[in-house]
């Protein structure tokens, strides 16, 4: 009955297949994504905030299983605060994103989780780290992830350069986030950008311009 009716979201998990992405830009770091949270076929909630807060200076982005990202998140947090307020001081983003390390690689048979760490602190300033599945940590300058990632990487590697200014990667991130949401059917809603610097997080959203919306042509001079 549920097959023939289409019903395939009644047997999937939640998840946030999706687009994530984190860039360092010359004052801190952009961290961007799209808002679609799906059960199969089906659309759960197209306006979720996978920009999720550990600190005041430090976010993270999730994709994967939508319990398992906010089951750690929020164990993360916890942990983080627990930490700052034992130690007197803010806690780096290397230590938070060990920290997500440590959750992922311990549980790696037990979880789908994709996680981006990035945020700004006064040692080293902006930063970001990706831990894919599996509980692998790296520092990149500018990191991708989700479903709809796998569209995007051209047109990253072609846009992106290091210490760009804040107007300039907002608009690198946010375009970016907009192609993987035009080919990807799990990425989709709004794309949520957050500006982490010195001062704490600025955010701002921006809504898709419309499927009938075609870009513009570059013309191409042959010779």
């Amino acid at each position: 009955m549920d097959a023939h009716l289409g019903c395939d979201f009644l047997d999937h998990p939640v998840s946030t297949g999706t687009t994530i992405m984190a860039v360092e830009f010359n004052g801190g770091v952009i961290i961007g994504a799209d808002s679609r949270t799906s059960t199969g076929s089906y659309v759960a909630n197209r306006v979720t905030d996978k920009l999720t807060r550990i600190t005041d200076k430090v976010y993270c982005c999730r994709s994967g299983s939508a319990a398992d990202t906010q089951a750690i998140a929020d164990i993360v947090s916890y942990s983080t605060y627990f930490y700052e307020n034992q130690n007197n001081r803010d806690a780096t983003v290397p230590e938070v994103a060990a920290e997500f390390r440590r959750m992922c690689y311990n549980y790696r048979d037990s979880i789908t989780a994709g996680i981006i760490v990035a945020g700004y602190d006064d040692v080293n300033g902006g930063q970001v780290f990706s831990v894919p599945l599996g509980g692998m940590l790296i520092r990149q300058s500018c990191t991708i992830g989700g479903s709809g990632s796998s569209f995007i990487y051209g047109f990253v590697r072609e846009n992106y350069s290091e210490n760009m200014e804040k107007e300039a990667c907002v608009e690198f991130v946010k375009k970016a986030v907009f192609h993987a949401m035009y080919h990807d059917g799990s990425s989709g809603g709004v794309c949520r950008i957050g500006i982490i610097t010195k001062d704490g997080i600025e955010r701002r959203v921006f809504f898709a311009p419309s499927i009938d919306a075609k870009p513009a042509l570059t013309p191409i001079a042959v010779r």
